[in-house]
Formats: structure tokens, C-alpha cells, sequence
């Protein structure tokens, strides 16, 4: 296990808004990014656009992550094309996974339920990690919240599994990296 480098990374899904039980579908989008926890620096990033089996990318979807269909039918592929990329990429089973909230589980459940290796081991929950700071009072906020109160603006459009996987190794630099490596080494 590298204990040395966090691998962040945030999914989207297909989603609605027209009412049904289930807002949330297969994940469309799986956004990386690696960061050197003896640096503070970010030192991979990646972009994958996953092909739906079951699930077709609505209006409201397309609005609220800037995904559209004919970029999915252009650009993806397969979940486990995917996943074997991150596992070569990234590390898989030998690092350190983490992203804001349950994404583990999200795709822990896609995993089993398309019968595939889960692609990570090791898997940290960042927005419970950030809450259990002292100097954080407000216990139901948000990635963009908590990097405010890390003092760290967000940079990009928010819902893209990119920019919030680079946002996010930014956020977990304040969180587990010495602040003179912070200051002095970017």
C-alpha cells in the first residue's frame, strides 16, 4: 500500500429531475486526479466518460454537469475499460482512494452489479475526515463549503467529475499535508 499519494477522484451519474423515486443512475463520468502527500503537489490527472448500458442522459443532466449524449456515444466506453485504465494509471489496489461522500458505494453497487473488480482496496470518505476537524462547526456542508473554510477557491465548473476530483486533491492537501510544503512548494 503507497501510503505517500491519495488518489481523489468524483463520479457523475445520469440524473433527473421529472419525479421518479431514483434521481441517480449509472455513472457516466469518473474524474481523477493523484496527490503527492510529500509535496502537496498533483501529479496525475484523468477524465473518463463511461457508456451507460441501461441509462440515457437527460436534459436536466446535461445542464447540471455540461455532459452530453453524443459526447457519451463519442468519447465512452465501458465501465470496466475504465476502471482497468484507473487501475494501470493510478495504482488501483496499491493506493489510497478518496472522494467527498459515498462515492465508494456508489461504485462498489455499479461494481457488483455489472459483475466487476472493484478497483481500489483502501477508500477514504474526505467529507467526513474534513467534518471531524476541530475548527469545523457546521457539520452538513458541502465539498464547495469545506474549501472555503480551507480557504481554497474553487476553480472550474462544479459537477464535472474532473475539475471536482482536482478541486478535491486541493481540499485533502490542507487537510494531510504540512502547510510549509503548501506555501513554499507550489
Amino acid at each position: 500500500m503507497n501510503f505517500d499519494r491519495i488518489v481523489c477522484f468524483d463520479l457523475e451519474m445520469c440524473c433527473w429531475n421529472d419525479g421518479r423515486t431514483s434521481r441517480t443512475g449509472e455513472i457516466i463520468e469518473i474524474g481523477v486526479a493523484e496527490l503527492d502527500l510529500n509535496t502537496g503537489r498533483i501529479v496525475r490527472r484523468a477524465q473518463h466518460y463511461v457508456r451507460p448500458e441501461h441509462d440515457e442522459i437527460s436534459p436536466f443532466c446535461t445542464e447540471l454537469t455540461g455532459i452530453k449524449p453524443d459526447l457519451i456515444e463519442k468519447n465512452g466506453k465501458p465501465l470496466a475499460t475504465i476502471l482497468r485504465s484507473i487501475e494501470q494509471k493510478f495504482g488501483g489496489r496499491h493506493k489510497i482512494y478518496g472522494a467527498w461522500g459515498h462515492d465508494d458505494r456508489i461504485l462498489k453497487k455499479e461494481c457488483a452489479a455489472k459483475e466487476l473488480k472493484e478497483p481500489f482496496r483502501e477508500y477514504l470518505n474526505l467529507a467526513t475526515l474534513f467534518k471531524l476537524q476541530r475548527h469545523v462547526t457546521n457539520k452538513r456542508l458541502g465539498q464547495r463549503a469545506a474549501m472555503e473554510i480551507a480557504g481554497v477557491s474553487w476553480e472550474g465548473r462544479q459537477h464535472s467529475g474532473y475539475v471536482d476530483a482536482y478541486n478535491l486533491a486541493r481540499l485533502a492537501a490542507t487537510m494531510f499535508c504540512e502547510q510549509d510544503v503548501l506555501t513554499n512548494d507550489k
